[in-house]
């Protein structure tokens, strides 16, 4: 280890002191890390001590501490981490062992809240109380008492200035302020910059100090995407701009141009605009916020990395410069020998050496700064000739619009109609583009993401002019825009286990507050349907493939909900998990979900406690409720639960005995024709083996092939009137010869073999059931193929259709003749005429 004396005698501050007090030497002979409980203990017993003796003490501690701090970090022992952290100590140990109300809540904001003190740092605090104004007084006593015993200057120096500028209404404010004057302020009064002071803000001290963060957390963070805080902060950056230019502090390692403050501007700017909606992104840690951004694709792993390097390498230059003198200094030396100073404490051989590699971080930082803040380089520019849009600019509605939001409305449309001529239909491209501006012109929030990121109208042009389906999704859900920021993202594989794991933690960020719950699940919901709609529309994802993720999402969904309703279901009669299952049948238990479907469900438990009936029906409402209930986000699934035993007049929920007994003794054909599709979707496992057990037995039942293929062919004569099609058109899915002919076919197949060959029972899906079914003999090969094939055309077409908004999957018939005569041979070849 270097030596501890010769490395601090470059401070001249730390010489001073040393020569002043030589029995602190032993502070840095061999200096171990100074932790918090040290420092309590400098501190303990502190009672009998008037306020002089109390002010000497801490001193005294603050000068062992930066002896030691300066000592590690010179001699390379201690990273940035220990250096900020002890210093946060510090100023944590000194504030509560000055404060003599212990109900005032001391704030700690900037730097301190973020423990990321300097070891020369001023600290930013506001004084919060919980009382009335009668009691104003007492607090704003104890507040000046703290003030005097950190801040003063005595013969052993100050512990650290305190500025309390950032309190509401800065120094002409009350020095202390109730929780109902600092929300009041917030809503009536707080200005941008004064969000951004508040990211960091961290309530030290006093018993009701969690109240802090639910007061400003509203304030600093949006519920929405707030993408108009980029133009905010551009303006205040730039605020700061004139001033170091006026100032000249070009060689200001926080405010000067690549400087500490522009890596935190970056983190911050993302931060306002996301950590609403995601609470990871509300961390207070520069160093974390950007590993978190990184993380999550809202900033490139690249730069990322080189912001974090600048940061370390700034802030220890930072330390080095305040190690001087201990000054609250960040100007770079233009002594040539202090340069040198400098540059060997911050390990250059000279300061040629050290300057070109500051130079080179601060140049990393500047080329971030200004991808994430420069301005978009849409030039104003005239609408184009067309009704609607003449109707719009005419229109009250962007008459009323403020000056930013008709400013970026004006670039956007312009750019929307340009996007729009280049899809294969320009026209209805741009109608449904107009649909989505008129939708979001008074949303300032999406109007502003729109501006701030004009790659993305490339992105929504090309997929509403695909499909009038996706354009009204999106219409319906702007927050949706969000996703077509980064085509990483949009098109990256499906992660369901990642996604649940997210999903999962922003539950539990919310925990208290049901209506952001329910609208959590709908939106998290939403984004996912969106990325697998971008890449279906894009060719990337068969229908097949499609309907897995469609249903395994589901499966996700009902998971999550149920365990979330579970959990906040009241008089419950068993701590664990449920022992309750959801089944899915129909298109989700066939595992061929299209992006509007209906949930068909049913609901069974396992569970011999007598309350267990009256519980899992409590649980089966309230989960109705949170997966129907049409909320701002609107409805995670409508639902089906008429295939539950008894249909519409049977019990919500049934035991797993009662189901067995129904299926074995009362169910319709019908009814294990449905079953064929059915399957466990979540909850226990355990009772869902124990219906997949059920399931397969009564489909493994040996029956009269002559009465089934009569309840088959009576239940198919009865949907086809239920469908007349008078269109002249082909039904795809209930016309004879089509879809639902498919479905029966497969299902005859089943129940009427497979009690001679069991892999029948395997909830594979339509097609694969077929190759097996020819495997065994039970078909035609031929026959089987070409079904297949014709069930995978119809179910393309289906898709297709619906992607454009038909209301009837019905095509030409000559388009699908010979699929349908298919379909009808493989129907002539199982039932007779």
């Amino acid at each position: 280890m270097p030596d501890p004396i010769s490395k601090i005698s470059d401070s001249r501050y730390a010489r001073r002191l040393l020569a002043a007090h030589p029995e602190l030497a032993q502070e840095i002979a061999a200096p171990a890390r100074f932790a918090r409980a040290e420092m309590d203990a400098a501190l303990a017993s502190t009672e009998g001590d008037d306020e002089a003796a109390l002010a000497r003490r801490l001193r005294l501690l603050r000068q062992r501490v930066l002896l030691r701090v300066m000592a590690r970090d010179l001699c390379e022992l201690a990273d940035l981490d220990e250096v900020c952290g002890t210093m946060t100590d510090l100023a944590e140990a000194a504030i509560d062992a000055a404060l003599d109300e212990r109900e005032l809540i001391v704030v700690g904001m900037g730097k301190l809240g973020g423990r990321e003190l300097n070891v020369s740092s001023d600290i930013d605090l506001i004084f919060v109380h919980p009382g009335g104004m009668e009691e104003q007084e007492r607090y704003e006593r104890a507040g000046r008492r703290l003030i005097r015993l950190l801040a003063n200057v005595t013969d052993e120096g100050f512990v650290f200035r305190v500025d309390m500028r950032l309190r509401p209404y800065g120094d002409s404010g009350p020095l202390a302020c109730s929780f109902d004057f600092l929300e009041t302020y917030f809503v009536t009064q707080g200005r941008e910059w004064e969000r951004y002071a508040w990211i960091k803000a961290r309530a030290l001290t006093g018993s009701l100090k969690a109240e802090v963060a639910n007061v400003a957390r509203p304030f600093v963070f949006r519920k929405y995407l707030d993408y108009a805080t980029i133009d905010a902060m551009r303006r205040l950056h730039a605020e700061v701009r004139r001033d170091v230019a006026r100032r000249e502090l070009a060689d200001h390692v926080k405010l000067g141009p690549g400087g500490i403050r522009e890596i935190e501007f970056v983190a911050q700017a993302l931060q306002l605009v996301r950590g609403g909606r995601d609470p990871e992104l509300t961390a207070r840690h520069t160093l974390e916020v950007l590993k978190k951004l990184s993380a999550k694709r809202l900033l490139p792993e690249s730069a990322a990395r080189e912001l974090s390097e600048a940061y370390v390498f700034l802030r220890r230059v930072e330390h080095r410069l305040q190690y001087l003198d201990d000054a609250q200094r960040h100007d770079l030396p233009q002594d040539p020998q202090e340069r040198a100073l400098v540059a060997r404490m911050c390990g250059f051989a000279d300061w040629k050496e050290f300057s070109a590699t500051l130079d080179a971080h601060r140049a990393a930082v500047s080329r971030h700064f200004e991808a994430v803040f420069a301005e978009s380089k849409q030039e104003s520019e005239a609408w184009p000739d067309h009704p609607r849009l003449a109707a719009l600019r005419a229109s009250q509605r962007y008459a009323a619009l403020p000056d930013d939001s008709r400013r970026r409305l004006d670039a956007l449309v312009p750019a929307l109609a340009r996007a729009s001529a280049a899809t294969p239909d320009p026209e209805a491209t741009l109608a449904r583009a107009l649909d989505l501006v008129e939708a979001i012109a008074s949303r300032a929030a999406y109007l502003a993401l729109l501006a701030e990121h004009p790659e993305a109208l490339e992105r929504v042009a090309r997929i509403i002019g695909a499909s009038s389906w996706a354009a009204e999704f999106i219409t319906r859900h702007p927050l949706l825009l969000d996703e077509l920021l980064d085509d990483r993202v949009l098109y990256a594989p499906p992660d369901l286990e990642a996604f649940h794991r997210s999903l999962r933690a922003q539950l539990e960020a919310h925990a208290g507050d049901p209506e952001r719950r329910m609208n959590l699940l709908r939106e998290m919901h939403q984004a996912q349907v969106f990325r697998l709609l971008a890449q279906d529309l894009a060719g990337l994802l068969t229908v097949e493939r499609l309907a897995d993720h469609l249903s395994a999402l589901a499966d996700s969904m009902l998971e999550v909900t149920m365990a979330l309703v579970w959990s906040e279901l009241p008089r419950r009669h068993r701590e664990g998990p449920p022992r309750f299952a959801v089944i899915g049948y129909g298109k989700l238990g066939g595992k061929e979900l299209g992006y509007a479907s209906d949930l068909d469900i049913v609901f069974l438990y396992d569970d011999d406690d007598e309350r267990a009936p009256e519980v899992y029906a409590r649980l089966v409402l309230r989960l109705q409720s949170w997966i129907t209930t049409r909320t701002s986000a609107g409805v995670l699934f409508d639902t089906d639960l008429q295939l539950r035993p008894g249909g519409g007049s049977g019990l919500m929920v049934s035991s797993i005995a009662a189901f067995e007994r129904y299926q074995e003794q009362s169910a319709w054909v019908w009814e294990h024709q449905a079953l064929t599709r059915a399957r466990y979707c979540a909850g226990d496992k355990r009772v869902g083996a124990a219906f997949e057990a059920i399931r397969e037995r009564i489909l493994r039942r040996e029956r009269d092939p002559q009465a089934l293929e009569g309840e088959i062919r009576a239940m198919r004569a009865k949907l086809h009137a239920a469908h007349p099609n008078r269109s002249g058109l082909f039904d795809l899915k209930h016309d004879h010869g089509g879809m639902i002919d498919v479905e029966f076919a497969v299902q005859f197949l089943v129940l009427a073999h497979a009690h001679r060959y069991p892999e029948l029972t395997r909830n594979l899906g339509n097609i694969a059931l077929l190759r097996m079914a020819a495997e065994h003999g039970l078909l035609d090969k031929e026959l089987a193929e070409n079904a297949r094939n014709a069930y995978r055309e119809f179910r393309r077409r289906q898709h297709a259709l619906r992607l454009n908004g038909a209301q009837y999957a019905r095509v030409p018939q000559a388009e699908v003749a010979a699929h349908v005569q298919t379909v009808q041979a493989l129907t002539r070849a199982l039932f007779a005429a």
